[in-house]
């Protein structure tokens, strides 16, 4: 009996202590990176099939959610999928809430450029590869630049369609799901929307931008449905457009 109490302390830490869960959720990770790979130009397109290749996938969408696969065994990275700026007025300011440069705008940033360097292995290449295609498809999701004090969200509970959840995980998924789309289905929905105006190519802007975002869709009860999904959905598919084109620029403009 004092091994099974010691066993079910452990797992009451580990849900205490566990990461944030992964923004977009597996779906709409594969869609960001669905929609950069069809605006891959060709010099892109090989040197991306080159790094992936030995992949199951040897695609973007096929290695989108692979950072989030690793983050149990290199908990280091863990910290790397969000940035906590809503507590700052949604102004990044890495002496405040910069994290040391353990945070989604800084890793951006750093694997973005071992993958513009060609000085690095294949096999360095093809990991930072597969981190930046998650980080921007993380960097637009606006609970993964919202506030520290809820752990993004995931302190806030709800009851969303009769189902208990939290707010983060209602923009990982649940918008999307009420769909009922399968991953193909809905990337085409994804790219027939309205072409965005990308505007600037630095994380930080769109980290800022993102938060924004989060602060305005905290639900005013813990109870709610359709009347959510009808105002909050159309902005989560157009954060998924916005990532997937801006991955595909920052890929484009980085292998080319």
């Amino acid at each position: 009996m004092k091994k099974f109490g010691a066993l079910v302390v452990a797992a009451a830490l580990l849900l205490v202590t566990a990461p944030l869960a992964s923004a977009w959720g597996p779906q709409g990770h594969n869609i960001v990176g669905a929609v950069a790979d069809a605006q891959l130009t060709p010099a892109a397109r090989a040197e991306v099939s080159r790094l992936l290749a030995g992949q199951a996938t040897p695609t973007l969408a096929g290695v989108a959610n692979w950072a989030d696969q690793v983050r149990p065994s290199r908990p280091n990275t863990a910290p790397w999928h969000y940035a906590d700026i809503a507590e700052n007025n949604c102004q990044y300011v890495p002496a405040i809430n910069g994290d040391n440069g353990n945070n989604v705008i800084e890793a951006i940033r750093n694997q973005t450029a071992i993958l513009g360097d060609t000085s690095k292995t294949d096999a360095e290449r093809q990991e930072a590869l597969k981190f930046v295609v998650h980080f921007v498809g993380d960097i637009h999701q606006p609970m993964h630049d919202a506030y520290a004090r809820d752990r993004g969200g995931n302190d806030i509970p709800l009851t969303y369609n009769g189902r208990s959840t939290n707010l983060h995980s209602l923009w990982d998924s649940g918008l999307l799901n009420t769909r009922g789309l399968n991953d193909a289905q809905y990337t085409q929905v994804i790219q027939a929307l309205p072409a965005p105006d990308l505007g600037s190519a630095d994380p930080v802007d769109w980290a800022q931008d993102t938060c924004h975002i989060a602060v305005g869709v905290y639900p005013n009860t813990s109870t709610i449905g359709t009347d959510y999904t009808n105002q909050y959905r159309p902005i989560a598919e157009a954060q998924l457009r916005l990532a997937g084109d801006r991955l595909a620029r920052l890929i484009n403009e980085t292998l080319s």
